[in-house]
């Protein structure tokens, strides 16, 4: 019997937590990662033409995310080894995590696209481990990289948590 699909969380949800290996087999948790923006981009296949595109834009505009402050972190249900593959191929400089058994993609709540493709979804996560932007489309993958850096720069020119408290006493 399988499992009772769950609830996307959407924005303003806590990022529930997880722990997967990267492409170098290093351990990733999310929860590690708090104090600066997260984007967390799920993606199909690696190689494949759309996922390409995906993962090579995250790498184009990568500089970008990282001076925002912002970790940027995709997920497939590839092999640490075909991650590390396709890292290598396309020179991609940030972390790529396998999720072998979809469970983190289950934890998430991305839903395959007509039934049969891994989904294309991207999650924008605040230095507080908040969703702040849940966006889904699988067939213009360049998109997720527009959204995610528009929203990572955003919060990158909010004052911090501490400064936003003071500011309003």
């Amino acid at each position: 019997m399988s499992e009772p699909a769950r609830r996307a969380p959407k924005p303003g949800d806590s990022a529930p937590d997880f722990a997967l290996s990267d492409q170098r087999g290093e351990t990733v948790r999310l929860s590690a990662l708090r104090g600066r923006p997260v984007v967390l981009f799920f993606y199909p296949k690696d190689d494949s033409p759309g996922c390409t595109a995906e993962a090579c834009g995250f790498r184009d505009r990568y500089a970008s995310f990282v001076e925002a402050g912002a970790e940027v972190l995709g997920i497939s249900s590839d092999s640490v080894a075909s991650h590390a593959r396709f890292a290598a191929k396309h020179a991609l400089p940030y972390r790529l995590l396998s999720d072998p058994d979809g469970e983190v993609q289950q934890l998430y709540g991305v839903q395959k696209s007509l039934g049969i493709l891994p989904g294309r979804v991207t999650f924008m996560i605040d230095a507080e481990g908040v969703i702040q932007r849940r966006f889904a489309s699988q067939l213009f993958p360049q998109r997720h990289v527009k959204a995610a850096l528009e929203l990572v720069e955003a919060l990158a020119s909010r004052p911090e948590p501490s400064a936003r408290a003071k500011a309003t006493e």
